[in-house]
């Protein structure tokens, strides 16, 4: 069946927020006196959920906090973060979503909130490319659950088989494969090293997984 749809991912795919990420956790973290170098916290949360990366570090580090207001205070710090500082956009995003968009229905899937994805989106002008755009707060079961890709399908009126998801961590993956999906793996710096074995795909940027979407078609 032809290919009608391509599902972008958000953080690492088209934006290179993980310091952002970091940074939040870390004023997160401080009242405790935890801190991590962001190359060691970023290789190892890279991808991960913010509610499981909240109850990892609460076990670890003996918080004796709730998780839920953890990963909360997280996601309003990192707001304040992208509205002083936008992540930059990731080798051949722009181009790429731009190509997209002229010859397939296109949509975001991703983990973020909309609070955290949407001005980043309008930073950059990008907002108006996706036909729709599933957030975390979208959903009852964010990835590594198929529900986020599903629902967008649904919205897109469109079958998996007809589509391909771009992401960039074992957790999208999971999310994509999960709901039927072809995938094209985009590793970032901090994700090389998860297991991708599932990805139709693997590449190394955006501008080359263009290359296979034209094989595709």
């Amino acid at each position: 069946m032809s290919l009608r749809a391509i599902l972008f991912d958000f953080d690492g795919t088209l934006v290179d927020s993980e310091a952002l990420h970091f940074q939040s956790w870390m004023q997160v973290l401080a009242p405790w006196q935890v801190s991590y170098d962001e190359l060691t916290f970023c290789d190892e949360f890279s991808g991960v959920p913010t509610l499981k990366a909240a109850n990892i570090l609460n076990q670890r580090h003996s918080l004796n906090t709730e998780p839920q207001l953890l990963a909360e205070h997280k996601n309003r710090l990192f707001i304040d973060v992208a509205a002083t500082m936008s992540p930059k956009l990731m080798p051949y995003a722009k181009e790429v979503l731009h190509k997209a968009c002229e010859q397939y229905i296109i949509a975001l899937v991703t983990g973020s909130t909309r609070n955290e994805a949407l001005p980043v989106l309008k930073h950059y002008e990008l907002d108006g490319l996706f036909s729709c755009i599933v957030c975390k707060d979208d959903v009852l079961n964010p990835k590594p659950h198929p529900e986020p890709y599903n629902k967008a399908l649904s919205l897109l009126g469109v079958k998996a088989c007809e589509a391909v998801a771009i992401e960039d961590t074992h957790t999208g993956l999971s999310s994509a494969t999960s709901a039927g999906l072809r995938t094209i793996v985009v590793p970032n710096h901090h994700s090389k090293q998860q297991n991708m074995s599932h990805a139709s795909y693997n590449v190394d940027n955006l501008q080359t997984a263009w290359g296979v979407i034209n094989q595709l078609a």
